[in-house]
């Protein structure tokens, strides 16, 4: 059985495109979630990158989103030469 992570890393960038592309202002968004206003802000800004499981389940419902449409891009390992 999976366990829960501790917390989600969420990538700030991606974070504010899925909410504008629902045409959701930062408190929409928040009020959605169950978030202030200044938190969502401090996560979409990579002020903050990590969330609880609880607010980050509400955040990612709220926006209609998958994991991996929050979560940081995998970083491409270095070409060998």
């Amino acid at each position: 059985m999976a366990r829960t992570p501790a917390h989600y890393l969420v990538h700030g960038p991606s974070l504010r495109k899925q909410r504008k592309s629902l045409g959701l202002s930062v408190q929409e968004a928040a009020d959605r979630a169950g978030i202030s206003r200044s938190y969502l802000q401090r996560l979409e800004t990579g002020t903050r990158e990590r969330m609880g499981p609880p607010r980050y389940h509400r955040l990612r419902t709220a926006l209609n989103a998958t994991d991996d449409q929050l979560s940081p891009p995998n970083e491409e390992p270095p070409e060998e030469r």
